[in-house]
């Protein structure tokens, strides 16, 4: 593919990162010549990487590409300048740079729609003891027996592929590999690898449930990430947007993506997912009460913000460590241990600002799809998400 020069500069640019911070490149899949040549170069100086941001954002609307085309390289060269100021040492407050990274404004979210969401739960789980305890009882009967993950992910895997496949084509040749990992700050991961096939790994230190796995593999696989690159690499990289063979940590891709990967077993399987869930685990000998798995998922959705909120705590208020976790035990209703993994997530210097691209994500994409005529336009809708290089501010306009 011959891209256009700036594009190539753009990619060359968002390559050299990696020599920054080795997983800055969450994929890429175009030239590897190019890629090679980043690597065996000069290191990186971040100052430098932010000028050339910035000189590449001047060059853009002179370029002669397409205005979509224009409006997602501009607001990546943003996102990757910001980063480069960071990383030379640049004191940027935590609203500032998400808003450069992510192209959104957050704020913190109503404690009153938390105390909601903890009535709803209520009700759901009714009966003695705190609501803390009935949902720390509630999520340790709700475990994958560790020995049947495996198992269970693959039956989940197989049956969200064939729902995809019928809605939303794929190459005949794609593929998804499941592996289980541990000490990572998530819950899984997609790594793709290019010529439609993905990586994705699933951390064993964090249990999961059974009202979730759909959800993870949903969101990692069907019709989440691993469809998200196929069809873009199939459609706008086989048109010659050599941009979408790169995708990049802390741009509003990451934004689009992971609102996309949140709104993937709803759009797929929509309401009823949970007895369809139920029907899939009882084939595997499980049981599993899916209505109520459904309404308490529906219940805790008001706690989307809980995580934003601690962000903004951390590092926008100056708050400590032990106030935050107190705070995520409180309206999140985890356990210390979960609290401080999600604080470890909030305070890695490459995913504290991350958070904002499920929070927000999925307010706008959401909000968005929910807009929709009817079920065939929603499904359109979605198809749009996976095909096009949409933007925030674009989705914002529609």
């Amino acid at each position: 593919m011959d891209a256009h020069p700036l594009v190539t500069d753009y990619l060359r640019l968002g390559l050299a990162f990696d020599r920054l911070e080795p997983g800055f490149v969450d994929a890429y899949t175009g030239d590897p010549a190019l890629r090679r040549e980043v690597q065996e170069g000069p290191a990186p100086l971040p100052g430098e990487l932010a000028t050339q941001a910035a000189a590449l954002r001047k060059e853009l609307p002179e370029a002669g590409l397409p205005e979509v085309r224009t409006e997602f390289l501009d607001v990546h060269l943003r996102a990757l300048e910001c980063s480069a100021r960071k990383f030379a040492g640049e004191q940027i407050s935590f609203v500032d740079e998400v808003r450069a990274y992510f192209d959104v404004d957050i704020a913190p979210g109503n404690e009153e729609d938390y105390r909601d969401a903890h009535r709803q739960m209520d009700e759901v789980l009714a009966g003695d003891g705190s609501l803390f305890e009935r949902v720390s009882a509630h999520r340790k009967a709700d475990e994958v027996p560790p020995e049947r993950l495996s198992e269970c992910v693959a039956a989940f895997s197989g049956a969200l592929r064939e729902l995809v496949r019928a809605r939303y084509p794929l190459p005949d040749h794609e593929q998804v590999e499941y592996e289980v990992v541990g000490d990572k700050p998530w819950s899984g991961f997609n790594y793709y690898l290019g010529n439609y096939r993905s990586r994705v790994a699933i951390n064993s230190d964090l249990k999961q449930h059974m009202a979730h796995l759909p959800a993870l593999i949903a969101h990692e696989a069907y019709p989440g990430h691993h469809t998200e690159h196929c069809r873009k690499e199939a459609g706008l990289v086989g048109a010659g947007q050599a941009e979408q063979t790169l995708f990049v940590v802390n741009t509003p891709q990451c934004l689009m993506a992971e609102g996309l990967a949140d709104l993937a077993l709803r759009s797929i399987v929509g309401p009823g997912w949970g007895r369809w869930a139920q029907e899939i685990y009882a084939d595997l000998g499980l049981r599993f009460d899916g209505e109520r798995a459904e309404r308490l998922s529906n219940a805790s959705a008001k706690l989307l913000g809980v995580r934003q909120d601690a962000a903004l705590l951390l590092h926008d208020r100056g708050r400590d460590a032990d106030e935050v976790a107190g705070f995520l035990q409180r309206w999140s209703l985890a356990t210390p241990d979960r609290a401080r993994q999600s604080l470890r997530f909030l305070s890695s210097p490459l995913w504290r600002a991350y958070i904002s691209t499920y929070v927000e994500g999925y307010r706008l994409l959401g909000g968005w799809l929910d807009r929709a005529a009817d079920e065939d336009d929603r499904a359109d809708r979605f198809r749009r998400l996976l095909d096009e290089p949409l933007t925030p501010g674009a989705v914002r306009r529609m």
